[in-house]
């Protein structure tokens, strides 16, 4: 019985994880298809943000749940504030996806619902993670989207998480090269700020 509930659960999760992947993709290449043909403004730009927006979450999600499901023990801090135009925060829409897709218990979440960077995720997390009794130099898995991942373990060692060890989920290829080229600007950026 409760292998039958199991392969349900993880069916259901296929489904969900491919209807996201299947929305994300047409939203991504109809604003590319727009944007060859000349039409570039903020109709075209939004559709092309929330698609790409929409492939790499959900993979980082994904990941994430697989690790959980390895350390059934493990708290899972989700992180991001309310983004402009937006009534919920990004921690709530992403515990809501564990929940629901991963079947992720409520009281294995620790939601950070104010930061609006790499940085602030890690430095605002860390005293909501403390509560809960995680030390700062506890063992941590840090789960990011592969081209985000040396930026964001860098930041977290100049905080002072020394035990912190990278988890890469994969960015799906319509992605990548943007992602990847956003990246390098973003560790420019950081470096001039001092944030790596």
């Amino acid at each position: 019985m409760a292998l039958q509930a199991q392969n349900s659960s993880s069916r259901g999760t296929q489904v969900a994880r491919g209807l996201l992947a299947v929305v994300g993709a047409v939203l991504l290449l109809d604003a590319l298809v727009l944007i060859a043909l000349g039409h570039f403004n903020v109709g075209v730009q939004v559709p092309a943000v929330l698609g790409a927006g929409a492939l790499v979450l959900a993979q980082r999600l994904d990941t994430a749940a697989e690790l959980a499901q390895l350390q059934p023990g493990a708290l899972i801090a989700v992180c991001g504030g309310v983004d402009w135009g937006e009534t919920e925060s990004e921690a709530e829409v992403m515990a809501r996806y564990l929940q629901q897709r991963h079947g992720i218990a409520p009281e294995r979440l620790v939601l950070e619902k104010l930061s609006t960077s790499t940085e602030l995720n890690l430095q605002l997390s860390r005293p909501l993670l403390a509560a809960r009794g995680v030390a700062a130099d506890a063992p941590t898995a840090l789960v990011s989207s592969d081209f985000h991942l040396m930026r964001a373990l860098r930041i977290a060692q100049r905080q002072g998480l020394s035990q912190m060890y990278p988890v890469a989920a994969p960015t799906p290829l319509a992605t990548r090269f943007n992602a990847w080229l956003r990246e390098y600007f973003a560790m420019a950026s950081s470096w001039v700020l001092r944030e790596v």
